[in-house]
């Protein structure tokens, strides 16, 4: 059997290849170059870990691509006063799409990453195999939020060799095989924001620079002035520069206007919200409302709601419990304990 290692310069996708190749797969490795100002360290320390291991090393140029796909789309997000989820994209475009069609053609069997999630498969009542993805067996790891997207093909020919070992244990691994990121630390950045500041970034893709704004509440009453809408997320309390004996946040973004609306900590509570873009990871919409948690952020505990199919890629979620900041760009995944039944990104909230 023949993997494609997908390797980012890290110990994680390091760990994974160590774990097929003692698993007995011919392995290939390989990492993505995404956008232009992105380093070479990473690409290097990927290289070098091959080498180490003793197996084929390639560099896919995807920097248009990336550009298009992923930068484009995030500053347009932020232009329509809304906060995007990259990293969603990148594994639905990048990871599992292009990557898995470079999979193909190298003739590999599987395509392997580093993500601390599970492929399992289940049997359905009419003895139907499909394949599941469950969260990590380490739940201070898993990333099963941001791999929602996957499709029944996808996870057909994909493998998460780390699920079965934790953080620490993949360090050790990786210098016990003596590769040099094996204590490399992680980055909690988007890879093309580094230092955090995604408004230079939208305004650097975009072309364009954007004026200052109001604030108003949420009665339509001028508060105050704004840096513009860009610089700005739904539930933000910090940086607002606002003097007031209770807490404001914001809690709408009129991109139209150039307007923020600033309310109290009640008026960023929601019991319902829309989401598009829904992927079913059984590759069929259910003919009723699903019961089922939600989460609505990576950083989230999933809480108790019901996601009503309104169309193919659509869906209305209502919530038992009021959530606090649902965000239009951020990704609703829904879980049947630990397996994921599907996610969509959100468009609207509704308030309580």
């Amino acid at each position: 059997m023949k993997a494609l290692i997908a390797m980012s310069g890290g110990v994680d996708s390091g760990a994974a290849a160590i774990m097929m190749k003692e698993a007995g797969y011919e392995c290939i490795g390989c990492i993505m170059r995404l956008y232009d100002k992105e380093g070479s360290a990473d690409i290097e320390d990927a290289r070098a870990a091959a080498d180490k291991l003793g197996i084929p090393f390639h560099v896919f140029d995807f920097r248009g691509e990336f550009r298009e796909q992923i930068m484009c789309r995030f500053a347009e997000s932020y232009i329509n006063g809304m906060t995007p989820n990259p990293c969603v994209d990148c594994n639905r475009y990048f990871k599992f799409g292009l990557l898995s069609e470079k999979a193909e053609e190298l003739g590999c069997d599987v395509l392997v990453t580093g993500h601390y999630a599970c492929i399992d498969k289940e049997t359905d009542d009419k003895g139907n195999e499909y394949y599941v993805l469950r969260k990590a067996s380490d739940p201070a790891k898993d990333q099963s939020y941001f791999l929602h997207c996957l499709t029944q093909k996808e996870l057909s020919h994909t493998m998460f060799p780390l699920n079965t070992i934790s953080k620490s244990e993949a360090r050790v691994l990786a210098g016990k095989y003596g590769l040099g990121n094996a204590s490399k630390s992680e980055s909690q950045d988007i890879c093309f924001v580094p230092d955090g500041d995604y408004a230079s970034v939208v305004e650097s893709v975009s072309g364009s620079s954007f004026p200052p704004g109001e604030f108003t509440d949420t009665e339509g009453k001028l508060i105050g002035k704004s840096r513009g809408i860009i610089h700005y997320t739904i539930g933000q309390r910090k940086g607002l520069g606002i003097a007031s004996t209770e807490p404001y946040y914001v809690c709408g973004i009129c991109p139209e206007e150039n307007r923020v609306v600033l309310g109290r900590a009640g008026d960023i509570m929601s019991t319902e919200a829309r989401v598009r873009d829904v992927n079913w990871m059984r590759g069929e919409v259910p003919e009723a409302p699903v019961a089922c948690k939600v989460k609505i952020r990576y950083r989230h505990k999933e809480d108790d709601a019901l996601v009503i199919p309104t169309g193919k890629d659509t869906a209305r979620i209502e919530f038992m419990n009021p959530q606090r900041a649902i965000t239009p760009g951020q990704s609703a995944v829904f879980y049947d304990g630990d397996k994921v039944l599907g996610g969509g990104v959100f468009i609207r909230p509704g308030r309580s």
